[in-house]
């Protein structure tokens, strides 16, 4: 079996760290390739306009993905940047590591909160919890106010930051597990866990493993309808 991991951001570093938390939990005899957007990505993601940016050579890397071979696709940004549109170009099934962390949320947990970077992403975040039926069971947003290359070149602050949030939204919220609201944050899960007491998902690892269970059973994208492939105008 082969996954796609794609970051959409332009940031090497990002995509390597995505790749190595995927390869950590894939199962054996699964390959898992890996890119990183290009063109005009932007070097994070941290807002409407650096989504859009990032979709034209995430889409053009999934079309190459599967044509090498790929039979899954997971988006490695926590906005689920263009995810309709990758649906509609692929053949096989492509995962959102927000959608995926929300479903797992919404299965270990009755109610669960998320942790993301800046203000500015919580609006955003909110509107996807929203979208994927979580509303209810979604506590609360929160941020720690870092941007997202931070995260990588100040982990230890980072660390600190999301555990201080998770607590919170821990005794504040409720919350009876976190969801962390960025791909980069994914090699902090176990240890976020083990301080804070509290059940804390990764996005990308229940997106491989997702995208695992859908190629295992022999499922496809449905082309009946609305991700039908749009004809050609002559």
């Amino acid at each position: 079996m082969q996954v796609f991991v794609i970051n959409p951001n332009a940031t090497e570093s990002m995509t390597d760290m995505a790749a190595l938390t995927a390869r950590r939990v894939a199962a054996q005899g699964t390959e898992i390739r890996s890119a990183t957007g290009r063109g005009l990505s932007p070097r994070s993601i941290e807002g409407f306009a650096d989504e859009a940016m990032s979709v034209p050579s995430m889409l053009e890397q999934i079309r190459e993905a599967e044509a090498a071979g790929a039979q899954a696709t997971v988006i490695a940004c926590f906005d689920d940047p263009g995810l309709d549109a990758a649906r509609e170009v692929a053949t096989g099934p492509v995962i959102g590591i927000c959608q995926a962390g929300i479903q797992a949320a919404m299965v270990l947990s009755k109610r669960f909160s998320i942790v993301t970077t800046l203000p500015r992403s919580v609006p955003a975040i909110e509107d996807l919890v929203l979208r994927y039926g979580a509303s209810h069971h979604c506590r609360k947003v929160r941020c720690i106010d870092l941007p997202v290359l931070s995260i990588e070149s100040d982990s230890q602050h980072a660390f600190s930051l999301l555990a201080g949030e998770i607590a919170r939204a821990r005794d504040e919220d409720g919350a009876e597990a976190v969801l962390l609201g960025c791909a980069g944050m994914s090699e902090m899960t176990e240890s976020l866990s083990r301080a804070t007491g509290v059940v804390v998902i990764d996005g990308v690892v229940v997106a491989v493993k997702q995208a695992e269970a859908l190629v295992g059973s022999g499922l496809q994208t449905s082309k009946a309808n609305a991700y039908a492939r749009p004809r050609i105008k002559v």
